[in-house]
This record gives C-alpha cells, sequence and structure tokens, in this order.
C-alpha cells in the first residue's frame, strides 16, 4: 500500500520498492491512497489522528482490493535538508506509524528536499528518459539531501526538453528497468532511512 503527497511521488516510490523488495514478486499489487500525505507539520494528537485516519484508510482499501496488506509505505516531501529537524520528524512519525499498525510493517519515505533529490541518485536513467538528457559532473556523487530544491535544479540542467514533475516516475521506472537502483552515485541519508525501513520487513 502506497500513500504519498501525488501521484507521480507514488509512482517513484513503487519503482524503489520494486527494487529494493524483488521477493514481493511480480504479483504483489501496489496499490495507492489517493488522499495527500501531510503530516511532517503535525505534532501530539494531530499527528496521531492523521497517521490513525490514513492507517485506516490502508485496511480499507485492502479490504476493499480482497488483499493482504504485506506493508505500508508513506511518502513526503520534507522541503527541508537532512539536519536535526528531519532527524525529529522522521522519528515522530515513524514512532507513530508503528504504533499504529500493527500486524503489517511500514516505511516512511520522507524526502529530503524532496522526491527529486533521490532521481538524482541514478544520473544514468535521465538519458533512457530523454537523450539529449545529461546530469553534469558537478551534480554526480554529492549528498543529495543537501540540494535545495533539486526539481528546479533538474530543468535547469538538463536542458530541453525541460524537465517536469511528470518526468520523474519515468526516470524511476527506467533506473529499475536497468538495474541502477541498488548502485545510488552519491548519498542522501533520507533515501538510506527508507531503504532501511523497507529492507526490515519480514
Amino acid at each position: 500500500m502506497l500513500a504519498g503527497e501525488d501521484k507521480n511521488d507514488c509512482d517513484i516510490m513503487a519503482a524503489l520498492i520494486r527494487a529494493h523488495r524483488p521477493d514481493l514478486g511480480a504479483a504483489a499489487k501496489l496499490v495507492r491512497i489517493n488522499d495527500p500525505v501531510r503530516l511532517r507539520r503535525k505534532t501530539g494528537p494531530d499527528l496521531t489522528a492523521a497517521v490513525r485516519t490514513l492507517v485506516g484508510k490502508a485496511r480499507a482499501k485492502a479490504l476493499q482490493q480482497r488483499a493482504l496488506l504485506r506493508g505500508f509505505v508513506v511518502h513526503e516531501d520534507l522541503d527541508g535538508f537532512t539536519d536535526s529537524a528531519y532527524d525529529r520528524i522522521r522519528k515522530a512519525v515513524s514512532d507513530e506509524l508503528d504504533h499504529q499498525s500493527s500486524g503489517f510493517p511500514t516505511a516512511l519515505a520522507l524526502a529530503a528536499w524532496e522526491s527529486e533529490g533521490w532521481l538524482l541518485l541514478f544520473p544514468e536513467a535521465f538519458p533512457h528518459v530523454r537523450p539529449r538528457w545529461t546530469v553534469p559532473a558537478q551534480s554526480r556523487g554529492r549528498d543529495t539531501g543537501r540540494v535545495q530544491e533539486p526539481k528546479e535544479k533538474l530543468k535547469r540542467v538538463l536542458g530541453r526538453p525541460a524537465f517536469r514533475e511528470s518526468d520523474g516516475p519515468l526516470v524511476a521506472r527506467e533506473a529499475l528497468r536497468h538495474g541502477l537502483i541498488p548502485s545510488p552515485q552519491g548519498t542522501n541519508r533520507s533515501y538510506t532511512d527508507f531503504v532501511g525501513d523497507l529492507e526490515e520487513w519480514r
């Protein structure tokens, strides 16, 4: 089950899940909850209530699909760097997800700065989407959790046609198809934390 800010983000997460959990099998359905995720600014009872609602919708969607809920991935862009604020927000949201989700594992994709920062970890995927797109050398092998507004950066550095938000899932799918995801070029602690959550699923 997937919940995220929008369909594009969920499609990116789906490719990452397929890459990191091939044991789920091609038959496993990745189903999206349509409600946008807005958790990072919530605390206390507001966070508890929001997570309870989200988890309830995940359970209801699984019942509707007549499927076993094997895991729940929740995505939200941090719109910030991997710093102490990231640590605090991630712990609060992860703890609440774990508390509310008895019976199935969860993974939090709290993307710093945003999910496009994760795409920068796979520069070789971009030319597979648009042959003229090349991520320049100075944007490779970096800590992409320290790149402010990577979506805007991609628009500037890739050239024509300009990168659009809807291109993100295409890049992620090409990274999956060409086996690039297990070997990111660069680092991003928010991505590493997400992968760590996925790897703990049983």
